[in-house]
C-alpha cells in the first residue's frame, strides 16, 4: 500500500503584543519591529530591553506641535538643510550586540524622504541631525538623563533640544546639547521668552515662546 505524505505546513508565528507589563522585558530588534503595542503607551527599545513610558498628555503635546510647526515652517523655507521632520520617529543607535531604538517627541533629517527608493524609505536608514524632547513629570528622568549619552551615540546628531515647562507649565525654558567631536559641550539653557540661534540651521531664530502660535 502506497503511503500518502502530508506536505509540512509551516507555521507563521504571530507578532509579540506589547503592554506596559512588558517594561524590561529582553527583546530582539526583529521581535520589537513587528511587535503589535497596547495603545496609550510609547514602546522603546533600549540596550535590548523593553521600557514603557505612558503616553504625554495635552500640555506636553502643545508644545511639541509648537516646535514642530516651527520647524516645518522653516523646512519650506530651506529644503536643502532640512528635509524631514517628524513627530513619531524612530531612531537606531548603531549597536548591534544590544539594540537600541529611541521615540524621540520630533526628530529633524537631512533626508528628502520622497526622493528615496521605496526600500530606502524606513527609519533605520536615515540619519536624524537633531532629536527634540518634550519633558513630562513621569518622563524627566529619562530625557534629562537616559537620553543624553545615548543620542551622542548616533554620529550624525549635531544636536539635542530639551523642552522643560515643569516649573512653569505655559513658560517652558530650553535646554541644549550641542555636539563636538564625541562629546556634548556644556548645556546651554535659553530661558522663556529669549531667542536661540544655531549654525546648524541658518537663518532660524527660535524665541522659547509657545503662546506666540496661538
Amino acid at each position: 500500500m502506497n503511503q500518502v505524505i502530508q506536505p509540512s505546513v509551516q507555521r507563521i508565528a504571530r507578532p509579540i503584543h506589547l503592554r506596559p507589563s512588558d517594561h524590561g522585558r529582553e527583546m530582539s530588534l526583529e521581535d520589537w519591529e513587528q511587535a503589535t503595542e497596547e495603545p496609550g503607551y510609547r514602546y522603546e527599545l533600549v540596550r535590548g530591553r523593553l521600557e514603557v513610558s505612558a503616553e504625554p498628555d495635552v500640555p506636553h503635546d502643545d508644545d511639541a506641535h509648537w516646535l514642530a510647526d516651527l520647524l516645518c515652517e522653516y523646512r519650506k523655507r530651506r529644503p536643502k538643510i532640512i528635509g524631514k521632520v517628524s513627530e513619531h520617529a524612530r531612531v537606531y543607535l548603531p549597536d548591534l550586540l544590544a539594540p537600541t531604538c529611541l521615540e524621540p517627541d520630533i526628530a529633524v533629517f537631512r533626508e528628502k524622504t520622497r526622493s528615496l527608493a521605496a526600500a530606502r524609505r524606513k527609519w533605520k536608514f536615515l540619519s536624524a541631525i537633531l532629536v527634540v524632547e518634550v519633558l513630562s513629570p513621569d518622563t524627566a528622568k529619562k530625557d534629562l538623563e537616559r537620553n543624553v549619552p545615548l543620542y551622542l551615540q548616533v554620529p550624525s546628531i549635531r544636536e539635542y533640544w530639551i523642552v522643560d515647562s515643569r516649573q512653569h507649565l505655559d513658560q517652558p525654558k530650553l535646554i541644549v546639547c550641542r555636539r563636538r567631536g564625541k562629546r556634548w559641550l556644556k548645556p546651554i539653557e535659553v530661558a522663556f521668552g529669549e531667542t536661540y540661534e544655531t549654525k546648524l540651521l541658518r537663518g532660524f531664530k527660535l524665541i522659547v515662546d509657545p503662546n506666540q502660535a496661538i
